[in-house]
């Protein structure tokens, strides 16, 4: 492994000069939209100014900094999270079951999370461990929630281009201000096309676009409000994503392909969320909060990532009907897999709270109680083909109803405080499809909530929390016999207990952000594959309860201001997860034991540092680099990727309206692994078993403009 220094020896001998205090950031993810230092949980918030710094684009140019949060790079963007080691890897079968929620200005989006463009952003937060009262079952692992920047009452606009190497494009712009003279009617309009080539070349069709990013993102922000007791916000996304899906290989070489039909991976979502919020007197506020996505998304691959003249030149055993090997000839290969979907989501969430004058206990508690209810629904038509022939063919229809009752109490006596918070929800869920296979399980389930925190002093916080998180059981289809016990499996319970010290020093200047955690959880939900030995081209994919696991491990957070020129930061994120217990079956109905090793994609440890020099004559320079130790790519085998670390940096002129940056990323043009399988993919070697590799993204450099009217 490479290894990287960053040396910060100079940065003593800078004069500290007038106090320049970190900003206080509220987490508008929480049931409370509660200020960061006083979060009873472990949380990550990054403001526009911190995403714009490191010049990221997209949400997967943030993830590298927020400790304990991995992803699988199984789509064109990522899409399948994994917090503290808990999440989905990928989600081929068509019954949707997130453990990491994901979320856009309330518009639920999980499982789709790549419709994630930070152009215009607020802020980025993720909250860590078990979210059972806030938002119940699609939150076991934690919450990624994407707030894009509100109306203001004055007239604002902006525009930003972008290009880069891999001939990248991008072009975006916003408006905002207020319709009428009173400010009571605000808008706010932001749009973004982005495209680029996607870093590989097609060397069987000459083409270095099969692995392209198209992508645009439209915003759009209404903001009403009559009176002081009464607001209502209207959001709406538009995001099309028509981007290829071309990037696997048979030697592992990462970015020059052979494939004759290069795949797809497309997404094109529609959404909207109503936020209106009433005072009804000084004791009680109502809100209300209605959300709704439409998403239509195509996932193809050429399967055996290659082509017929590649295949035909190699030699593969031939056999006679009993299967019998009778000599050896060409190869015939080919295989294409193809899945549309389409998705519907609506949630409706009321919530009725305390005022100041509406506390309880001697004016000490606030008190908040609610009601939600999700439906999604969701339709697939699956078309793969292997030698020209249908292979794999499946219609299916799927749809989930949620209905959740809630609570939460918050005390505040002195330094002491303490929260309490319950969820019972009710989940029933439908599934049908073409091969006449049949699901309808419905279940009850409750998490919920304790902690208990004291004020060290003005600026520094501790707390200990106790979380439940629960993820709804469900069912597998189209298994062979020897996986039919593995049919329907259970639901899944977590135990989370964190120690956490939030606070501020040095005047205010340097900001820590320390938990400690432990996580038990119970009837694990494991992502498991079978490849077909009589039809190697085809994968039972399923799921299936381990035993138990535990996990432990921290989170830390360092900003320090050291001057009113210079700003250093970094975070450090170590996670031990293993399994207690668990077996897996393997094709010929034996089983292995995979009690004691860790689980997949839960690297021991992340970290970030970074440092920001804006000076007062306009010059601005960022550079951070990111680092990732060594992980499992899938818990069905022993395949894992190599540790890394990348360096990126941005420079540039800010003046009054405008800005230029020169930004490169992997200045180091580090190849890692962002997901890896191991399977038999190659007959001419009679389908032996071998790790296959997708890389990120390489070295990249590029320019970028901004220009604000004000």
């Amino acid at each position: 492994m490479r290894r990287h220094v960053l040396s910060l020896a100079t940065l003593a001998t800078l004069p500290v000069m007038a106090e320049a205090p970190i900003e206080t950031l509220t987490v508008t993810a929480d049931l409370r939209q509660s200020a960061l230092e006083r979060l009873p949980t472990s949380a990550t918030v990054l403001s526009v100014d911190e995403l714009k710094d490191e010049g990221a684009e997209h949400l997967e140019q943030a993830l590298g900094r927020i400790a304990n949060l991995n992803w699988s790079g199984g789509s064109s963007r990522p899409r399948y999270f994994q917090i503290r080691g808990v999440g989905e890897q990928e989600e081929y079968r068509g019954a949707p079951n997130s453990s990491v929620g994901f979320i856009v200005d309330n518009i639920d989006l999980s499982g789709i999370g790549m419709a994630a463009s930070l152009y215009d952003i607020a802020q980025l937060e993720v909250l860590r461990g078990p979210q059972g009262t806030r938002y119940g079952a699609n939150a076991l692992a934690g919450l990624i929630y994407v707030k894009s920047q509100d109306p203001t009452e004055l007239f604002e606009a902006g525009t930003e281009l972008s290009f880069g190497e891999d001939n990248q494009q991008t072009y975006a712009g916003y408006v905002s201000g207020a319709a009428d003279e009173d400010a009571r009617w605000l808008y706010r309009f932001s749009v973004q096309q982005h495209s680029q080539d996607g870093f590989r070349d097609n060397l069987y069709l000459g083409r270095s676009d099969t692995n392209q990013r198209d992508e645009l993102t439209l915003r759009a922000k209404w903001r009403w409000q009559p009176s002081e007791q009464f607001q209502a916000d209207l959001a709406f996304l538009h995001a099309n994503l028509d981007n290829g899906y071309d990037v696997w290989t048979l030697d592992n070489n990462g970015f020059d392909t052979l494939t004759d039909e290069p795949g797809v991976d497309s997404q094109r979502t529609n959404g909207a969320s109503l936020d209106l919020q009433w005072a009804i007197n000084d004791r009680v506020s109502l809100q209300s909060i209605t959300s709704w996505a439409n998403t239509h998304g195509r996932h193809a691959y050429d399967g055996d990532w290659a082509n017929d003249e590649y295949w035909q030149g190699r030699e593969c055993p031939l056999y006679d009907e009993n299967w019998n090997v009778i000599g050896t000839g060409p190869c015939e290969y080919s295989y294409f897999w193809d899945k549309s979907a389409k998705r519907d989501t609506l949630t409706q969430e009321l919530r009725l709270a305390s005022a100041d004058a509406g506390r309880i206990f001697a004016d000490t508690t606030d008190w908040l109680v609610g009601i939600y209810f999700n439906e999604l629904q969701e339709g697939n038509d699956l078309d793969s083909r292997y030698n020209g022939w249908p292979d794999q063919v499946l219609k299916s229809d799927y749809r989930a109803k949620n209905l959740a009752l809630f609570g939460q109490l918050d005390l505040n006596k002195g330094r002491w405080d303490a929260s309490a918070g319950l969820r019972l929800e009710r989940r029933q869920s439908d599934y049908r499809d073409d091969a006449g296979e049949a699901f309808s399980p419905d279940e009850n389930m409750w998490g919920g909530h304790l902690s208990l925190g004291y004020q060290l002093s003005d600026s520094q916080h501790g707390y200990l929390r106790l979380a439940r998180g629960y993820k709804a059981g469900g069912f597998n289809m189209g298994l062979p016999e020897v996986l039919k016990p593995h049919a329907q499996f259970d639901t899944e319970t977590l135990y989370n207990l964190e120690l956490g010290l939030r606070g501020r020093w040095l005047e205010g200047r340097l900001r820590s952000d320390l938990a400690l955690f432990y996580m038990d959880r119970r009837d694990q939900q494991v992502e498991a594959s079978l490849q077909d030995p009589d039809n190697p081209q085809r994968f039972f994919l399923y799921t299936n309860n381990a035993g138990s696991s535990d996990s432990y491990g921290l989170e830390w957070e360092l900003n320090y201001q050291l001057s009113t020129v210079l700003e250093l930061y970094g975070s450090l994120g170590l996670l031990k997860a293993r399994y207690k217990s668990y077996r897996v079956t393997e094709a010929d109905g034996s089983e292995t034991d995979l009690s004691g090793r860790e689980l997949a994609h839960a690297p021991n440890f992340q970290y970030a540092l970074g440092a920001t020099y804006r000076g007062e004559q306009g010059l601005f320079a960022n550079l951070n680099l990111n680092g990732k130790d060594a992980f499992y790519y899938s818990d069905s085998n022993d395949s894992r990727s190599d540790a890394y670390a990348t360096v990126n940096a941005k420079i540039g002129y800010e003046a009054t309206r405008w800005a230029l940056y020169l930004w490169g990323r992997n200045l180091t043009d580090e190849r890692y692994g962002v997901r890896g399988f191991y399977f038999g993919n190659e007959p001419d070697l009679d389908w032996a078993p071998k790790q296959y590799v997708r890389y990120g993204d390489p070295r990249q450099l590029g320019i970028t403009f901004n220009y604000d009217f004000y």
